[in-house]
């Protein structure tokens, strides 16, 4: 299992499927005519916090353990791999989002 996160590009698909899964549960599961209650912010903050850790996890995980493992050089190549990466596939997306507002 943990090789599977030794590839950026995976890492990468990765976040954007957790976006997609994350995207997917507000729209098809949250109802936007409950109201507001003391649980609303609770439940907000702990999908950022959530959210927040899973995307450092697999944006910064590997590159953090090569660079403490004194590789550096490889640690900043697999950090720039999996950034361009993922913005890539953010730009696809926003391009998609604009194409089918027309």
């Amino acid at each position: 299992m943990q090789q599977i996160f030794k590839n950026p590009y995976l890492n990468s698909i990765f976040a954007q499927v957790y976006i997609f899964a994350v995207a997917l549960v507000m729209r098809y599961v949250g109802k936007p005519d409950t109201p507001d209650n003391f649980f609303t912010p609770i439940a907000v903050l702990s999908l950022f916090v959530l959210s927040a850790s899973i995307m450092g996890f697999l944006l910064l995980g590997q590159p953090l353990q090569l660079y403490i493992d004194g590789e550096k050089k490889q640690a900043v190549r697999f950090f720039m791999k999996t950034v361009i990466t993922f913005a890539v596939m953010t730009a696809g997306v926003v391009l998609a989002m604009s194409v089918s507002v027309k």
